[in-house]
């Protein structure tokens, strides 16, 4: 009998055992898989760097290019040692009042416990976004910014203007106590660089010969059109591929289980919602390019391919694939008649169309998810789906908030920097070219470059 009972209680011990090792193997390959997912979704992000240089490159004049590449490499090299020293700690350090980390600088997600969630992995996805949100205003401000000028404000873009805002929707600051929604960043990343971008190229000024004012004392505008559309177009396709990565990685894990919008089963949603936004907006902005301009234009139809982008970025979790078709067939439209407004009434020179793209449909993407998010699970109720005015109402308030902190902050950084260290080139070398003046480097040697101004 005790023989018996002996041989009974080590199966029971083998066996419980057993269990525990198989509960703990689970946790681990669990572990293992969002890492892996996420290292992934981060190399995606990352080669939006690449996509963002030659859309830049390509959108403007070939005695530039040199200047736009260095800056959309600097930007990030820059962004990444500022936003482990200070950035990630404003952004995700212990909360102060809802407003501001205070916690984790110089030193980031170094814990490797699994029950945090503070990962170097996580450092590593947010610190791409940092960028991202920075090499924006690249473009906005091209063919006339001095290149120290723009080393100085995407180092604090990436340490202060962009963490701070992303605390209140990121870090658990008081947007998110709201119940504001971004899933992956219309906001957080996109009307942040958008609104850094309008604010620098009004005060950095048009460039030369943009805005001629003749004899009846009409400003008539004029085009300086893009050296090479194959790159704008080549830069557009990696941001779309890097995109999959920017929205569908957001999840923050590839483990399916329980978790709603955060778990591993919303890759797919993701995926498609981004997919079919995307090829809405370009559809769009083609065909209203086609009516307004009575030319199918390749630019405007570029930015909305990416216009349709932004669009769904914030909601591209919580709708149904036909309401992503119809987010992006509005940001198709609505980048270009911002383009339209920006430059020709409000007289903001904006070579690429960088506000228009990242701004307005930043915003519009982030009011989607008022009207059209269904996730009840989630607490996420649009308009359309029941939910009242009340998820609208409070997109709307991140909308203002954020708009305010990213406008004004860069207004006054704009005009520090011009104050002090000066922020435009010299005519001289804006009309040589900011190759050959600030990096003595000409991106086509051997070709010769015939400038229009």
């Amino acid at each position: 009998m005790r023989k018996k009972l002996f041989v009974l209680a080590v199966l029971l011990l083998c066996a419980g055992g057993a269990s525990l090792f198989a509960q703990e193997s689970i946790e681990s390959l669990g572990f293992s898989l969002d890492v892996v997912w996420l290292f992934i979704g981060s190399i995606l992000v990352f080669i939006m760097q690449a996509g963002f240089a030659l859309v830049e490159t390509g959108l403007t004049r070939a005695k530039n290019a040199t200047n736009i590449t260095m800056k959309n490499v600097m930007d990030f090299c820059f962004g990444a040692i500022v936003y482990w020293a200070i950035g990630w700690g404003f952004m995700y350090g212990d909360d102060i009042g809802g407003l501001i980390g205070g916690s984790q600088f110089f030193n980031g997600p170094m814990t490797l416990d699994i029950g945090t969630g503070n990962f170097y992995k996580s450092w590593f996805f947010q610190v791409i976004f940092a960028a991202t949100s920075a090499t924006i205003v690249s473009g906005a401000m091209a063919e006339r910014t001095q290149f120290k000028s723009y080393l100085i404000y995407t180092c604090f873009i990436s340490a202060f203007i962009y963490p701070i805002s992303g605390h209140w929707i990121w870090g658990g600051g008081w947007l998110a106590e709201l119940g504001f929604h971004d899933f992956a960043g219309s906001t957080v990343v996109h009307s942040v660089g958008g609104w850094a971008a309008l604010m620098g190229a009004a005060v950095v000024g048009p460039r030369i010969g943009k805005y001629n004012k003749g004899p009846d004392g009409l400003v008539s505008v004029k085009a300086f059109p893009g050296h090479n559309i194959p790159y704008a177009a080549l830069g557009v396709l990696l941001l779309f591929f890097g995109w999959f990565g920017f929205n569908s990685a957001s999840t923050g894990t590839a483990a399916i289980g329980e978790g709603g919008i955060w778990s591993g089963l919303a890759i797919g949603r993701v995926a498609v919602t981004t997919c079919l936004a995307a090829s809405a907006g370009a559809v769009s902005a083609l065909i209203f390019s086609w009516i307004w301009f009575k030319k199918p234009d390749a630019s405007m139809t570029l930015n909305g391919l990416l216009a349709g982008l932004v669009g769904i970025t914030a909601p591209c979790a919580v709708v149904s694939p036909g309401a992503s078709i119809a987010i992006g067939l509005i940001a198709g439209v609505l980048v270009i008649l911002a383009v339209e407004f920006i430059d020709k009434v409000l007289k903001i020179d904006d070579p690429v169309g960088a506000s228009s793209v990242h701004l307005v449909c930043g915003i519009w993407g982030t009011l989607a998810v008022g009207i059209w998010a269904n996730a009840p699970g989630d607490g996420v109720l649009g308009l359309l789906h029941g939910g009242g005015f009340t998820q609208l109402g409070i997109q709307a308030i991140g909308v203002l908030a954020v708009g305010a902190w990213a406008a004004i902050v860069s207004l006054v950084l704009f005009f520090i920097i011009k104050a002090i260290t000066g922020l435009r080139a010299s005519p001289k070398t804006e009309l040589v070219g900011l190759d050959l003046s600030e990096h003595k480097a000409e991106a086509y040697t051997g070709f010769q470059i015939f400038s229009n101004m």
